[in-house]
Formats: structure tokens, C-alpha cells, sequence
């Protein structure tokens, strides 16, 4: 989302897509000086620049990268929405200096991070997935089968359904399909668990590497503390202070007065995975923190 200045003062600003920009161009007295879309090539973005240079000079094109939030929900409520509308408010908002954030860099450490997190957590779901399958199947197999299955742990179950060995010409039957099924998402469960293994233990060592004071602390596990990180990015001088680090994660207060009526509430917003982080944490330490444990206390008696 680049920022452009102009003789006449002017900006432009992307609504970025998989294959298509939207750029939309603002003056200093508000009005959109045109709209057009390109496709995501070079091509596309010298086209873009070419007719950007129509509306003015260049006097500097690509220097800041800013972020705006979104919309104003009311204006889209009203107006409707589509990509035209969307670059016109981020053109707005970014030209007159609102609605502005400072951007989450991602490129060194963080990115790799939040790839091995995304694939991780997929396999876990996946393999969870495979497991209440398997659950599901015993439950529905002959009983000779599922009398078989019935007294054993979890893993030895999963261990004894990848070592069979099935008549894989017997698929009619009932309960030799039933076999071949078990044995299947038994070895699709092994082989999700031993990915999801290999790639925490990946997240383990770059969290370590990033910030190995914070697993430390108390209720902090692995899971948590690189969820943090990635909320954080890899530019945390961003966030100034904690207050500006608990907006981002959704556990901030916000004010809800209304008159003689003072009181707060808490942030909806945020990054919910952030949010889920935060929870995990508190509900740790309500257990095993001292300090947390009297702060509640405290909070509790004088009525919040």
C-alpha cells in the first residue's frame, strides 16, 4: 500500500488482491481523483504508475508503507461495499493521516515461525480428526471387532489398528472393510503426530532463540509464548508500552460511560488467537501464581 506525494498534493493508495489492485487517488481537498484497477504484474504496476503520474509530478513514489484499519463500519453500512468503495476510504484515510497503524513486520524470524505454527496446528487438527473417525468406526464394527478394540489405551489402540495386516481382497465384507478403514487412519494419525512433533520442536528452538526469558515465566507455555510472538512481529518497538501491546491481543479496558454513568469494558477486538493466549495464561496463573491469586482476591472484595 503505497504512499505517493505529488506537486498537487495527492496520494494513492492499493486494495490489494490475489490477481487485482484497486487503486484509488485522493487530492488535499478530499475528493477521489480516479479509480483503476490492475493486474498484479509488473506490467500491471508500471500501467498503475503511468496513470498515477497522470493526475500530477511524482516528487516521491513506494517511500512509506502504511496500514489503515478498516472501514468506517458505519459509512460501509450505508453505502454498501466493493473494492472501488475500499480503496477510496483507504485513500482517505491514509491522505488525511486517520485510522492509521503502524505495520507488523513479519520478514525475518517471524515468518518462518508463523508458517511452522499454521502447518502445526493443521496437523493436530487433522490427526484429531482421524482419531474420532477411528472412535466412530469401532463404535459402528461388528462386535468381534469392537470387543477387540475395547480395554486398550489410546496410542496402543492407534499401534495395533497401523500393524495390522488385512486381506485387502476381503473389502466386501464388513468387518475386513472395517479393518482396512482402521488401519488406514491409524497410519494417517501416526504420521500427522510425528509431523506436528517434528514441527514443535522447530517452534521450541525459534522461540528460544527469540525470547527465551519468557517461557520462563510462570504459566507461559511454548504454545502461548509463540503465539505472542507473532502478535508482536518481528518490529515489537511498535507496541510502546503494555497498554499498546494488550490492545493488539483484545485485553484491554475501553471506555462504556454514557453521563454520570463511568465505567469500562472489555476489548472485543484484536487477534483472537492472541486473546486465547492471554486466557491459557491467566487461567495458569490463577492456579499456581501467588501474586496472582491475591490481586483476584483483592479485585473480588472491593466488588469487581
Amino acid at each position: 500500500m503505497p504512499k505517493f506525494k505529488r506537486t498537487t498534493p495527492a496520494m494513492g493508495r492499493d486494495d490489494l488482491h490475489n490477481g487485482l489492485h484497486v487503486a484509488a487517488v485522493a487530492d488535499s481537498n478530499d475528493p477521489i481523483l480516479g479509480t483503476h484497477r490492475f493486474a498484479t504484474t509488473r506490467q500491471g504496476d508500471k500501467l498503475m504508475l503511468t496513470w498515477m503520474r497522470s493526475f500530477g509530478d511524482l516528487q516521491v513514489v513506494g517511500v512509506d508503507v502504511l496500514e489503515v484499519t478498516a472501514p468506517d463500519k458505519l459509512d460501509r453500512r450505508r453505502r454498501g461495499k466493493n473494492d472501488d468503495f475500499d480503496a477510496h476510504s483507504a485513500a482517505h484515510a491514509a491522505f488525511a493521516e486517520r485510522r492509521r497503524v503502524t505495520r507488523r513486520s513479519r520478514g525475518r524470524m517471524v515468518e518462518p515461525h508463523r508458517v511452522f505454527k499454521v502447518c502445526c496446528k493443521t496437523a493436530a487438527q487433522a490427526g484429531r480428526i482421524a482419531l474420532q473417525i477411528i472412535q466412530t468406526t469401532i463404535v459402528c464394527a461388528p462386535d468381534r471387532l469392537r470387543d477387540l478394540l475395547r480395554n486398550i489405551t489410546r496410542m496402543q489402540l492407534i499401534r495395533t489398528l497401523a500393524a495390522w495386516r488385512p486381506d485387502m481382497t476381503g473389502y466386501r465384507d464388513v468387518e475386513e472393510a472395517d479393518r482396512i478403514a482402521l488401519k488406514s487412519l491409524a497410519r494417517r494419525y501416526l504420521e500427522l503426530h510425528d509431523e506436528a512433533t517434528g514441527l514443535d520442536d522447530m517452534i521450541e528452538v525459534m522461540v528460544k532463540e527469540l525470547a527465551s526469558e519468557l517461557i520462563t515465566r510462570n504459566s507461559i507455555g511454548l504454545n502461548s509464548a509463540a503465539q505472542l510472538l507473532l502478535t508482536a512481529g518481528d518490529n515489537p518497538e511498535r507496541l510502546k508500552s503494555r497498554i499498546s501491546f494488550a490492545a493488539p491481543c483484545g485485553v484491554s479496558p475501553v471506555p462504556a460511560a454514557s453521563g454520570k454513568t463511568i465505567r469500562h469494558r472489555l476489548n472485543r477486538g484484536g487477534e483472537r488467537a492472541a486473546n486465547s493466549a492471554h486466557h491459557s495464561i491467566e487461567i495458569g496463573r490463577l492456579r499456581l501464581d501467588p501474586k496472582t491469586k491475591e490481586y483476584v482476591t483483592r479485585r473480588t472484595a472491593e466488588g469487581h
